[in-house]
């Protein structure tokens, strides 16, 4: 894992502004906020920076305002769930660079908490100008980044002012490479993955990573089928990616070099459609799939099988469901999965890393969200991490 520096490493910063990448990209439905936990993800180094008598500087993006201001974009919308989850009154500076930020910091009393504007307002910030590197890091001291989310992104505010102001990583950055460390870098062997989603397409790189790193590759959801149809298995009318035979077929000779075992599913759950708890509903081999027929989850017995492999690991990364979780009785074998993976967890057995939007919706459906050794909600850079990527966010804070 690489070496970086941490808040502990700060010194008296009583006085000092702090410039403090987060990720306060909130999902909002009729100006409210639905879901406030990238915000208090956040908390632990805010209030850290605060107590120690730092001036804090929020900076973040908001929705893709593509390099000019618009107010359906701007951070002052969100302003109101911040100060709810911190406790604090936040100010709010419409500008992340200049005169207006110098003033606002003159009126911030120490300990003090601003959020400045959407950082993609200008379009500098995803070109990584350093213009406007200089312009912002000019009214800070310290530069935290805590937006591990927007670590796979060279901008100005993620990757820039790490070269022009002393680097830290702050608390939630800090907890997100400690356990992915944990996971991939430097795990406790056996260690398995669970790779599943819709696509193989999009999960190409992660696959082809996966396969030299770890020791048992789990492969569900859609995406079984097309290694499934490379096998020359009749998938049926099941979503699969019949132009990927040859690349599946790369991968698990890959696996197969690299004493990866790959497990797919054996028992499969149909449908002749696509729909809630359909009449046509039957559990079968995966050599008996009906060409009226799609496979939509993965069979009890293949996810029996697939406890007891987990039980022989001591480390398991997770991205992607099963099935297609969202449609009821499909999630049956994601739920069943992830519950044995949190009870293997709960028992101090297994290591247990999982990311991404859907893994975590699947997660918090079978209730066991809280049992996993850590949960990422980084998107595109827990993927990136996962194909084995240099993240410039991350690569920045290196000591």
């Amino acid at each position: 894992m690489p070496n970086f520096r941490k808040l502990d490493d700060l010194g008296d910063v009583a006085g000092k502004v702090a410039l403090v990448r987060v990720d306060f990209n909130l999902p909002m439905q009729d100006g409210a906020v639905t879901d406030d936990s990238r915000v208090r993800a956040a908390v632990p180094t805010i209030l850290e920076l605060s107590a120690k008598g730092a001036k804090v500087l929020l900076l973040a993006h908001f929705g893709r305002p593509k390099g000019a201001r618009d107010a359906s974009q701007s951070l002052s919308l969100v302003i109101g769930a911040v100060e709810k989850v911190l406790g604090k009154e936040v100010m709010f500076v419409p500008e992340i660079a200049g005169d207006i930020v110098k003033q606002a910091i003159g009126i911030l009393d120490n300990g003090g908490i601003a959020l400045l504007e959407n950082t993609r307002f200008w379009p500098g910030e995803e070109k990584n100008d350093p213009e406007l590197v200089k312009a912002i890091a000019a009214n800070g001291d310290v530069y935290v980044n805590d937006a591990f989310s927007a670590a796979h992104r060279a901008h100005a505010s993620t990757e820039g002012l790490a070269h022009v102001l002393p680097a830290y990583a702050g608390r939630s950055m800090q907890a997100e490479l400690e356990a992915l460390g944990k996971a991939l870098d430097n795990p406790e062997k056996p260690v398995a993955a669970v790779v599943g989603g819709a696509k193989v397409s999009s999960k190409l790189d992660v696959l082809q990573h996966l396969v030299s790193k770890v020791d048992h590759l789990i492969i569900g959801g859609g995406m079984a089928n097309t290694f499934l149809a490379a096998r020359g298995v009749s998938v049926g009318k099941s979503l699969c990616e019949h132009d990927l035979a040859d690349t599946a077929n790369a991968i698990l000779d890959a696996a197969d070099k690299a004493g990866c075992t790959v497990h797919l599913p054996y028992e499969v759950v149909v449908s002749q459609e696509f729909a809630a708890n359909p009449p046509s509903l039957r559990t079968c081999n995966v050599h008996e799939v009906a060409d009226n027929e799609m496979i939509l989850d993965c069979g009890p017995a293949s996810v029996e099988a697939l406890g007891d492999v987990l039980k022989t690991c001591r480390t398991l990364v997770w991205n992607g469901p099963m099935g297609a979780f969202e449609t009821p009785p499909f999630d049956a074998a994601t739920v069943a999965l992830a519950r044995m993976a949190a009870a293997l967890t709960r028992e101090g057995s297994l290591v247990s890393v999982a990311g991404g939007g859907d893994t975590v919706a699947a997660l918090h459906h079978a209730g066991v969200a809280q049992d996993f050794t850590y949960i990422s909600t980084a998107g595109g850079a827990f993927l990136e991490w996962m194909e084995g990527r240099e993240l410039p966010g991350v690569k920045a804070l290196e000591i």
